[in-house]
């Protein structure tokens, strides 16, 4: 079992996780970043207006300092309000902490802003028992000048009721032990019904809420749920989102006087 682990994995997966970056050509990341294959292959994201949607989450420090204690990822998603990110359930659930959010990251750099998380929303099925199959959550982001996030970096369309496995998706990581994302493309199969899988490689501590995005740029799934996203890093999961994923977006997208969580 790995409960934590995707908040916190050993050094021998961030050895394993950074000697196979170092050893993958660019060519195929930027094949990955397209969607198009090769399927099944962690590589160094480039920075694109893509990747840009993509962040990690860091317990606030002092001032700017946000070098070492990112420990999940989330991604800006379409809102009437321009304010939304969608992540894991198990990555805010029992946070007292004060939280931020970066899109963008870069070794040590906030190229977007740091952007404050003002408050969470999550499913029933998790805050009545911690179900694996809700394990998702809407994060709203305080504004900035007027401005939301997705004013920032844009926003993928967050998408309920797909087929699994209809497209291939890409899976854009913040791993604890490195400073800049990586990415995986993979075509998802089904774990059970309200659970679905990809195989991609090193994919640990830091991974939990990454979203998976298919090529019509829809956020289709978000790493965890089964596990809270893998007992390995090689193979990874998601909840299908359905009635209850899209619920829960519609609330936090349009009825943010219920709020679930604070920071």
């Amino acid at each position: 079992m790995k409960r934590a682990s995707r908040t916190s994995r050993t050094s021998r997966l961030s050895r394993y996780a950074a000697g196979l970056l170092l050893a993958l050509p660019s060519a195929s990341a930027s094949a990955a970043d397209a969607g198009t294959g090769p399927f099944g292959v962690t590589v160094a994201t480039a920075p694109t207006a893509q990747s840009a949607r993509v962040g990690a989450l860091f317990t606030a420090g002092r001032g700017d300092d946000l070098g070492g204690r990112h420990f999940c990822t989330a991604s800006v998603v379409h809102s009437p309000r321009h304010d939304l990110v969608v992540t894991a359930a198990h990555c805010l659930s029992g946070k007292t902490e004060r939280l931020v959010f970066v899109p963008g990251y870069r070794d040590g750099v906030a190229p977007y802003g740091v952007w404050t998380v003002g408050k969470w929303f999550l499913a029933d099925g998790w805050t009545a028992g911690r179900d694996e199959d809700s394990d998702v959550a809407f994060a709203v982001v305080d504004r900035q000048g007027g401005k939301g996030v997705e004013d920032a970096v844009g926003g993928n369309r967050f998408a309920a009721g797909t087929a699994t496995g209809a497209t291939a998706v890409t899976v854009t990581v913040y791993l604890n032990s490195q400073d800049a994302p990586v990415s995986c493309t993979d075509k998802p199969r089904p774990h059970h019904r309200m659970q679905q899988r990809i195989s991609c490689p090193g994919l640990g501590g830091g991974s939990s809420g990454s979203p998976w995005v298919n090529g019509d740029g829809q956020v289709v799934g978000v790493l965890g749920g089964h596990e809270d996203g893998g007992a390995t890093a090689d193979v990874s999961y998601s909840v299908v989102f359905g009635a209850e994923a899209a619920h829960l977006y519609e609330e936090s997208a349009g009825c943010h006087e219920s709020q679930v969580g604070s920071s």
